[in-house]
């Protein structure tokens, strides 16, 4: 896997210079350097050695899902247990989804992990609902394992795309309802492959 070639920048400030194209063969003595022979001899191994050197050059940026190949970051959220990332997804999207979820990791399950999650999906305002809270002893409702989850639209993504992103993200233990455009289209419980709307025809 080839990184494009980077220009980093330096603790001083100043960005590193890309390497010349004949490095290699500027190494060699004048003499050689004159004969046709040994400056295309010596061209091949420097092409073989200019890719190798390029990728080390981005080693520290291997890992930064902005500028990471697509399958990098595909890959990289799978450490972090992201769920599996459509590649037909736009690319930018794909990026988002991973920098998200490594982002709200310690917020999964909660409502503030919820809303961020949704955001991101949607691209737009979310809202979650839920019975969660603090009470005295004795004085917990009887049902408070619920959450309301609304958008309004699923994005980018099919609405049962959607809903299997979000099935994995609501604790196991609650009822969860879905909105889209103050549509109902999934209660968990419910397959979703036979959700409640055609909402936008995606699905």
């Amino acid at each position: 896997m080839t990184l494009a070639p980077y220009v980093s920048q330096q603790p001083s400030g100043q960005l590193r210079p890309r390497r010349d194209p004949d490095w290699m063969v500027h190494q060699l003595p004048v003499q050689m350097v004159a004969h046709d022979f040994f400056r295309r001899f010596v061209s091949i191994f420097q092409e073989l050695g200019t890719t190798l050197l390029e990728d080390a050059d981005n080693i520290d940026h291997i890992l930064d899902v902005s500028v990471a190949p697509p399958e990098l970051v595909r890959w990289l959220g799978s450490w972090i247990s992201a769920a599996p990332i459509d590649e037909a997804l736009p690319e930018d999207l794909q990026r988002r989804m991973v920098r998200s979820a490594a982002r709200t990791l310690t917020w999964r399950g909660t409502a503030h992990g919820l809303r961020e999650f949704l955001e991101l999906l949607s691209d737009g305002p979310a809202e979650v609902e839920d019975g969660g809270g603090i009470w005295r002893s004795g004085d917990a409702p009887a049902d408070a394992a619920w959450v309301r989850l609304r958008v309004a639209s699923t994005g980018q993504l099919a609405v049962a795309e959607f809903i299997e992103r979000i099935r994995d993200e609501v604790p196991a233990h609650a009822r969860a309802e879905l909105y889209v455009a103050d549509e109902l289209v999934w209660r968990s419980g419910e397959d979703s492959g036979s959700h409640r709307s055609s909402y936008g025809r995606k699905a």
